[in-house]
């Protein structure tokens, strides 16, 4: 084990990216393999568990992207000019994404898809939605890497591998909000699998998109932990947070997302 990590540790940013992120993935198919043993689930269950997700990508953001990003351009006359540009690119491009690509949020009727109106199938919008939510995921891993080892005062490689941690741990819910409710519709436990994880399948790729791009040029570095930490707060706000909203456990999925909170900001601050 010793050697594995003084192996990663050594690895170029992009490797340590795709590492990162295949453990994010998989943490999405382990929550999707909850079809396999949970017969069915409370809706309190995935509401909690969809709060809790929020708190973390919101921790997260700060913590582990933005606080970066400002402590990065601490030299110059305005350090908060980066993220914060990087910050609204980063939402802009989620709502282009948003209206763009047809899918539909668990729990949803078909008449409230969003993007390009389609004749695809429910199952086929549900795994695009989840998709669309871990494409800022994969990419804040990525361009936490590549920045660790750009050697900038604010990364570390500690702090990368927090929060793929920190995203991993949310992504298990993630995986369950996809596959069970596929299989309460009627679809048989392993294609209810196989769409769950499929939803996590763009971590790596955004992962190593997003080292690549900050190994270009460390000028970029701030403007990209910016814009994934806007992009994940546009999906937390636009998807995660109403999602849990929905269903009467407002209560619930509130005081969860703040324990999602404390839990990465713990994380980050006693291991980053």
């Amino acid at each position: 084990m010793a050697d594995f990590l003084c192996g990663v540790r050594s690895s170029p940013p992009v490797v340590q990216a795709l590492l990162a992120t295949l453990f994010t993935w998989g943490l999405t198919a382990l929550g999707a393999s909850a079809v396999f043993w949970m017969g069915s689930y409370r809706q309190r269950l995935l509401d909690a568990m969809l709060g809790f997700a929020g708190g973390v990508m919101i921790a997260a953001s700060y913590w582990s992207l933005l606080a970066p990003a400002i402590e990065m351009s601490s030299g110059s006359a305005m350090p908060w000019l980066p993220a914060a540009v990087g910050f609204l690119t980063g939402g802009l491009f989620l709502r282009g994404v948003d209206a763009v690509l047809p899918h539909l949020h668990v729990g949803f009727r078909m008449d409230e898809a969003e993007g390009i109106p389609t004749r695809w199938k429910r199952s086929v919008l549900l795994v695009l939605a989840i998709t669309i939510h871990n494409i800022p995921e994969g990419l804040a891993v990525g361009v936490a890497f590549g920045a660790a080892g750009s050697g900038f005062p604010g990364a570390s490689l500690a702090g990368a591998a927090t929060l793929a941690l920190g995203i991993g741990i949310q992504n298990f819910p993630e995986g369950l909000a996809v596959s069970v409710p596929l299989r309460r519709e009627g679809m048989g436990r392993l294609k209810s699998f196989w769409y769950g994880q499929l939803s996590g399948a763009v971590e790596p790729v955004a992962g190593v998109v997003g080292a690549v791009v900050v190994g270009l040029s460390s000028a970029i570095l701030p403007y990209a932990l910016g814009f994934a930490a806007g992009a994940m707060i546009f999906v937390v706000v636009e998807e995660v947070i109403p999602e849990s909203q929905r269903s009467g456990h407002a209560d619930l999925a509130t005081m969860a997302c703040l324990v999602g909170f404390v839990v990465m900001m713990v994380l980050d601050v006693a291991l980053g």
